[in-house]
């Protein structure tokens, strides 16, 4: 298993994955990208008869989310934050955004097993970040950090590819949880338990079939 970053447009590195033979797989999200999200399309059709630029309001909103996700890894990981890629502002909101994770692991026994932990399935040929794995309140648990106003069936669908990924590398999981760390005080904090893991799994695969029926359709 092998993964690597490569540098992308404003600052954002895209990660890739290798199986144990060296071949190029895809990511989970990107194997999502294959489905219908209707209320993406419905949000950024509202922004489009507001005036508002989706593109432009989508790349500052997921600099936040970036940068606050870069925070909790290094506070779970024991490092020091480098805020130079970061406006004054956007480490404001992220910072906002970071005290309710603090506050809610004040509530909770919390010790990190894992963090940013890059996994390749060389059964099913997918390769995926995930957040955290921990032992919370006497369970050992995937968490994943989702910096944004609401959590979508997809989001559910991603976190249990990302299981499937640490059960097939010797991790024993209990439970699935989505940690929604609103970005200012009108989006909230919201820890969601993961279910119907195994209608979301046959998702996944399904999802991860058509990937590569699209590839080939699309190939020249």
């Amino acid at each position: 298993m092998q993964t690597e970053k490569i540098a992308a447009k404003a600052g954002k590195t895209h990660t890739i994955y290798k199986n144990s033979s060296g071949k190029r797989v895809p990511g989970v999200t990107t194997i999502l990208g294959v489905m219908d999200k209707p209320a993406l399309v419905k949000w950024a059709n509202n922004l489009g008869l507001q005036g508002i630029d989706s593109t432009k309001y989508v790349d500052k909103l997921a600099s936040v989310g970036r940068l606050a996700h870069y925070i909790i890894e290094c506070y779970l990981k024991k490092e020091k934050v480098d805020y130079s890629d970061y406006t004054d502002n956007e480490i404001k909101v992220a910072e906002n955004s970071v005290l309710k994770f603090f506050q809610w692991l004040e509530s909770n026994e919390f010790e990190v097993i894992a963090s940013e932990l890059q996994l390749v399935s060389d059964c099913y040929n997918y390769g995926g970040t995930i957040d955290c794995i921990c032992e919370l309140n006497g369970k050992i648990t995937l968490l994943d950090f989702k910096t944004c106003k609401g959590c979508y069936p997809e989001h559910h669908t991603q976190a249990v590819a990302y299981k499937m990924l640490a059960i097939e590398h010797g991790y024993l999981i209990d439970d699935i949880k989505i940690l929604r760390i609103g970005r200012d005080e009108d989006e909230g904090f919201e820890e969601i338990t993961v279910g119907k893991e195994e209608l979301h799994t046959k998702r996944f695969l399904l999802c991860r079939d058509l990937y590569e029926v699209n590839k080939e359709i699309n190939r020249k």
